[in-house]
């Protein structure tokens, strides 16, 4: 693939299933890195993934991925990994077996396979239980296997759908941090699919947002949760006096939680701040600049991914 060449392009790309419309009109690139496509259920996102794969067809538009159309590249398929949201383990054997059984479907040789799963699983954090049958493993240990099929023969790229789906707080946790390691590591490029906003903002260096099969908002993520030009601070006490004394100042003040956003236009707001807290006799404990969430920024825009 030449230097530069986006690893994904997908052109005015549509789906239709009779008269239900999956996704219109649909055009972005992918130059690398950890991707997020972000839309509620129903938005598109699985029907996107499968276009990529190959696995289904456009209604119209294109697709380019790793150099190749996907209607005609076959080749580059053996570059790609691909995580299904929904659950498809064989139950009955180890992960050890299915892995490297996934790696000699691949077309690695019977003991590079093994190699590999070894390798792989020991990187997902399964070396331990590799040999026990899958179907007695939790959600998470599921999860991981699948994650484990997609990367054991070593693609460029992989598409996770839903990867922290049916997971508790703290297996979701390790899940988007096997994620970020498997990028750091092993430079895979990732096209991270969810409908949880945390995930995609914690995970991924860009964003796609579909809704309703539409493109509504794509770019780096840091753009849409850079800082705002407001300031959040928490005091010890006299909680009430400070907000008294910056509102004297003209400052917008905002409850938020145990402490205080702050409105500021310019770095004026900062020594506003300095004299309410002396005249307050407030103690501060925290002040940091506010940065915006994903949440609000759709909010904002009236409606949600």
């Amino acid at each position: 693939m030449p230097s530069g060449e986006p690893l994904l392009r997908a052109d005015h790309l549509t789906k239709q299933y009779g008269n239900v419309v999956a996704l219109n009109d649909v055009s972005f690139s992918i130059q690398g890195g950890i991707t997020g496509i972000l839309g509620e259920n129903g938005a598109g996102k699985s029907t996107a993934i499968k276009i990529f794969l190959g696995l289904i067809r456009a209604t119209s538009g294109s697709v380019t991925v790793l150099g190749e159309e996907v209607s005609e590249g076959v080749g580059m398929r053996a570059r790609l990994g691909y995580m299904p949201e929904h659950d498809c383990l064989p139950t009955q054997v180890s992960a050890a077996e299915f892995l490297t059984h996934m790696a000699e479907v691949s077309g690695l040789p019977p003991s590079t396979a093994r190699t590999r799963a070894a390798d792989t699983l020991r990187h997902t954090g399964l070396f331990e239980e590799r040999y026990r049958a899958i179907g007695g493993y939790s959600t998470g240990m599921k999860q991981r296997v699948k994650l484990g099929q997609a990367l054991v023969h070593d693609p460029a790229f992989v598409f996770l759908d839903e990867p922290t789906a049916g997971l508790d707080p703290l297996g979701r946790e390790e899940m988007l941090t096997l994620v970020r390691k498997t990028h750091r590591e092993f430079g895979i490029s990732v096209l991270f699919s969810s409908h949880l906003m945390a995930d995609v903002e914690r995970t991924c260096d860009r964003i796609i947002v579909l809704q309703g099969g539409r493109l509504v908002q794509s770019g780096e993520v840091g753009h849409f949760t850079k800082e705002t030009a407001t300031v959040f601070i928490e005091v010890d006490s006299n909680r009430d006096r400070l907000t008294a004394a910056l509102e004297q100042r003209g400052v917008v003040v905002t409850l938020d939680g145990g402490g205080l956003t702050i409105l500021g236009p310019d770095e004026s707001v900062y020594d506003h701040i300095r004299d309410a807290l002396v005249e307050a006799e407030a103690p501060l404990r925290r002040m940091a600049p506010r940065r915006r969430a994903l949440a609000e920024l759709f909010e904002r825009d009236g409606g949600t991914a």
